[in-house]
């Protein structure tokens, strides 16, 4: 009997398979737990309309990626931080801090989980980072921390 998984089931295959199993199999524990449904011409039909949205889904968001990483490729962000005793940060720079300055000089919305700091910004001088994003998009962006 051929069935579309509805979910993963170990051993057998991932959701959205299309699998050709016994009929015990699928009647008695598959299609019982709601696990599979029968593959008929309806059900394949749904499938393929939900990896036809989903690689959509996929294409826009990298798009979108592409965008942002082509605005603030090579850009430097300046953050201006507190100094405490000898010169040094008081406290550090973040990721979230990035991308706070990075909203506010560009525009541009970037998730600070997604803004890779090579080292902890803990002084005064120029850095550099990465902007992982989705899909193997990535950029990279200068940061200048300057006293306030």
């Amino acid at each position: 009997m051929k069935v579309i998984l509805i979910q993963d089931v170990k051993g057998s295959g991932k959701a959205g398979d299309v699998l050709n199993v016994a009929d015990g199999y699928a009647r008695n524990f598959l299609l019982a737990k709601g696990l599979a449904v029968e593959a008929n011409a309806k059900n394949q039909n749904d499938l393929a309309g939900k990896k036809a949205s989903a690689q959509h889904k996929l294409d826009v968001e990298k798009a979108e990626n592409e965008k942002v990483a082509a605005a603030l490729e090579g850009k430097k962000v300046t953050i201006k931080a507190k100094a405490g005793q000898g010169g040094k940060l008081f406290g550090a720079v973040t990721a979230s801090s990035v991308a706070d300055a990075i909203k506010q000089q560009y525009q541009q919305n970037v998730d600070k989980k997604k803004i890779n700091l090579n080292t902890e910004i803990k002084s005064f001088g120029d850095f550099s980072a990465v902007i992982k994003m989705t899909q193997g998009v990535s950029c990279k962006i200068d940061i200048s921390v300057v006293e306030e």
